[in-house]
């Protein structure tokens, strides 16, 4: 949903420090949507204003009646009215503009839940995480996201809510909003360097984790250094979030979608490439059952980010996800961090029970050092970045091809032949399968319950397939394979992030139950809900995590410390075949 109101102001004061959230960071985008083709693919959400109410959901009754009052100031009464807050500006239209972004959230809410749409992305500004219960704040007035969950909460009655917020600014509003609440946990990345960087904010640390009922239920990963790339940002879903998230067992997923976080930004000054994204939304997508709102948030380069809002919609439309790019592994400042961050939360999410409990002492580092660090950031960051075009990703006339015996019916939305018959040359090339440089071979075998084979797949798999981009991945079901059909439909729809989406699935003849889910899986559908998961079983664990002891020397992705941090498992592994790999090289 794009509002052309939310267009109809700008920093017509000249603050300096709001100089780059200018009307063109959705001109930009909206165009480049359109460009690609992917406007007239989606639905267009009719936008409404906010009333009274939504905003009370967040916001004091002072505050809110306080902003009323601005398009009747003077543009000196605005500048006062603008002073009492932080890095902000009002303009005259603004107030009618902040009730449409927070609007279209909640438009896009009701779309998603009422089953309209599937999932969903609001193009609006003012932006609104900064924003708080009785101020504005980073360009933000009225807490969009923040209002969406409170919401969703009310109107549907949603007992669990997550927000995943990887704009480069920590959220703190969205943090003050739910930091005791425990129907909603909230996830942010952001831009720290030991709070040296904008909000600089003590509570943006690690370590504040929720308070009260909420603790456990607030998690921040913060970013000590410039430069963070894909690979950073992956590790951080696989070893932190997807895990965390999967226990938690959200009915509905909110996004803050800032994309300062992307490279050339000149607020981020991170280096991850705008087709990560494409990955960061589908691993997220699964979640709630597919039930997913995007929310644009910061972003300011006006070329990054129309690729990156372009990335992340044509990935909500089911487009094959991009061969991941740049996957080198976590440099050592974001393995610091992700350490921080799983040993302060190993208390509340069972998942994290086996994290590391030694904090690295490279947190205190000498004074020379630390000012060397940052000249070097300085001085790297004021050069021009170039990256390349995101890689066109093409749309699949076929999704899925069923090759099935005599007498098992062919699920809607497939193409199927017979296994006796030659294929059609033409169905052949519009499966857009090549011949492959490499393969994933996956041949699940079930842990003792499902809490510990999606521990495997978040843990292990995921990050060991990423890193290895294989051109086709081979999942291979037998029957006495333990996997039920819940967690076999997550299996294949996390799998579908790699080798752009090119899956082949081999099933014997005697499961034709298993057709349908499956098929269901490839053609992009949301796969059912775990449940809240238990605690994995402790024999489970040992194993995973002494084989992903055993493999992160040659696999970074596994890494989830720095060079001081030490595994509780450090005998060698016996007795579980999580995959095996052939081709290329390896």
């Amino acid at each position: 949903s794009l509002s052309p109101s939310t267009l109809k102001f700008s920093n017509s004061l000249s603050y300096p420090a709001c100089k780059i959230e200018v009307p063109e960071r959705l001109t930009v985008s909206h165009e480049a949507l359109i460009k690609n083709g992917l406007a007239d693919r989606c639905v267009s959400v009719p936008v409404r204003e906010a009333t009274d109410a939504d905003i009370l959901l967040v916001h004091s009754e002072e505050y809110l009646e306080a902003v009323k009052k601005t398009p009747y100031m003077t543009l000196e009464d605005l500048k006062e009215f603008t002073l009492q807050y932080g890095d902000v500006y009002f303009h005259p239209n603004i107030y009618h503009c902040a009730k449409l972004a927070a609007g279209a959230a909640l438009q896009l809410v009701d779309s998603v839940m009422t089953g309209k749409v599937r999932n969903g992305m609001a193009l609006v500004r003012p932006p609104g995480h900064h924003s708080m219960s009785s101020a504005a704040n980073g360009f933000c007035v009225f807490n969009n996201v923040a209002i969406a969950a409170q919401y969703a909460k009310q109107k549907y009655g949603l007992k669990r809510v997550l927000i995943v917020d990887w704009d480069v600014h920590h959220g703190q509003g969205v943090q003050y909003c739910f930091e005791d609440d425990p129907s909603v946990l909230y996830f942010s990345w952001h831009r720290y360097e030991h709070q040296k960087f904008w909000p600089q904010l003590r509570e943006s640390d690690y370590d504040s984790v929720g308070k009260e009922k909420g603790a456990g239920f607030n998690i921040n990963v913060p970013w000590n250094k410039v430069g963070m790339k894909n690979s950073d940002y992956l590790s951080v879903f696989c070893h932190v979030l997807l895990p965390v998230a999967y226990e938690f067992c959200p009915d509905l997923v909110l996004v803050c979608a800032g994309f300062d976080s992307a490279i050339g930004d000149p607020e981020g000054e991170m280096c991850a490439s705008p087709d990560i994204f494409a990955h960061l939304t589908h691993l997220l997508m699964n979640l709630a059952g597919g039930k997913l709102c995007a929310v644009l948030e910061g972003g300011y380069n006006l070329t990054s980010l129309p690729q990156s809002v372009c990335q992340t919609v044509q990935t909500l439309l089911g487009d094959p996800a991009p061969r991941p790019a740049n996957l080198d592994g976590p440099c050592e400042s974001a393995l610091e961090s992700l350490h921080c961050v799983r040993s302060a939360h190993r208390q509340y999410w069972s998942c994290l029970k086996h994290a590391g409990i030694a904090i690295s002492t490279k947190r205190v580092k000498l004074a020379e050092e630390e000012e060397r660090l940052e000249k070097g950031d300085e001085e790297k960051s004021q050069e021009e970045q170039v990256w390349p075009e995101p890689p066109k990703r093409v749309t699949p006339p076929i999704r899925a091809a069923l090759v099935l015996p005599n007498g098992v019916a062919c699920p809607d939305g497939c193409e199927s032949f017979g296994a006796s018959e030659d294929a059609d040359p033409v169905i052949v090339n519009k499966l857009r399968y090549v011949a492959a440089a490499s393969c994933l071979f996956v041949l699940p075998q079930g842990c003792s319950d499902a809490s510990g084979f999606l521990q495997a797949v978040l843990g292990l798999l995921l990050p060991l397939g990423y890193e290895y981009d294989p051109s086709l991945v081979l999942l291979v079901r037998m029957p006495d394979s333990g996997v039920c059909d819940s967690v076999w439909q997550q299996l294949t729809g996390l799998l579908q992030g790699l080798a752009q989406g090119h899956t082949l699935v081999l099933m014997q003849e005697g499961e034709k139950e298993r057709v349908a889910p499956t098929a269901s899986a490839l053609l992009g559908d949301a796969a059912p809900s775990l449940g809240q998961l238990h605690s994995p079983l402790p024999e489970d664990v040992e194993v995973l995590e002494r084989l992903r002891h055993r493999l992160q020397g040659d696999w970074k992705l596994l890494q989830t410390t720095g060079e001081t941090g030490e595994s509780p498992y450090l005998q060698p592994v016996f007795g579980l075949s999580v995959l095996g790999y052939y081709g290329g090289s390896t």
